[in-house]
């Protein structure tokens, strides 16, 4: 036996159905990566602009405890990375704007946790669920070159049976390569949630780290006047 029949055999071993359930074990984990990133998200969002004009105010008395105080009430990543900027208020604006560019990239490696893994599914499903296509095709050739070695085997008095036989095998060898497509057709089930969540996903971490400007410049802006009393 070479190489390629080797291989043959082992594949036609397996089969194609652990190919489904590895596509459905997938799924499952991609619906609960959903389910999490989703009330993740929802967790460090807050309402910007109340936040904003509350810790203005703290500000403009110059109370930087005050207004770290009222950071901390909030779980938003916009308050994390000012509160990390106004801890160093002492050292200077500098001080601070590296504090909030390293809590950024901290924020940045939480907000885009299990992403890789639904970018990753998302381009490589289909591929699986091919693979299993392909697993199902050859049994079915595989089951057809049987049949017609069979046929040929047949004598001459029971032709008549003989074409009823290849019949009733063409019909068996199509049915079966229609349930190797159900391999394919659930790869791309599979991909198309995960393909979404990514993308819905990157743009709700651009969102969150945009936003976290408007709260770092008004430190800055703080941090700069008190430096300056001219300005």
């Amino acid at each position: 036996m070479n190489t390629v029949d080797a291989v043959k055999q082992v594949l036609l071993r397996s089969g194609a159905a652990w190919v489904l359930w590895l596509l459905g074990a997938c799924l499952v984990i991609t619906v609960a990566i959903i389910v999490e990133r989703c009330l993740f998200y929802r967790s460090r969002d807050c309402d910007l602009r109340a936040l904003a004009r509350r810790l203005g105010r703290c500000l403009a008395e110059r109370n930087v405890a005050a207004a770290v105080e009222e950071l901390g009430r909030s779980r938003s990543v916009a308050a994390a990375i000012a509160a990390a900027g106004l801890e160093l208020a002492a050292g200077g604006a500098a001080a601070a704007d590296k504090a909030m560019q390293s809590a950024a990239a901290l924020e940045r490696r939480s907000l885009e946790r299990w992403l890789a893994y639904l970018g990753t599914l998302g381009n490589n499903a289909p591929f699986v669920g091919l693979f299993g296509t392909v697993v199902g095709v050859m049994a079915s050739f595989e089951e057809l070159g049987r049949g017609a070695g069979r046929a040929a085997g047949a004598t001459a008095g029971s032709q008549l049976g003989s074409q009823l036989g290849s019949q009733l095998g063409s019909q068996l060898i199509m049915a079966r390569i229609a349930e190797a497509l159900v391999a394919t057709a659930v790869g791309i089930l599979v991909a198309l949630p995960a393909v979404i969540a990514f993308n819905y996903f990157q743009r709700r971490v651009a969102s969150l780290l945009g936003a976290t400007e408007v709260l770092s410049n008004l430190v800055l802006a703080h941090l700069s006047q008190t430096r300056d009393p001219e300005v």
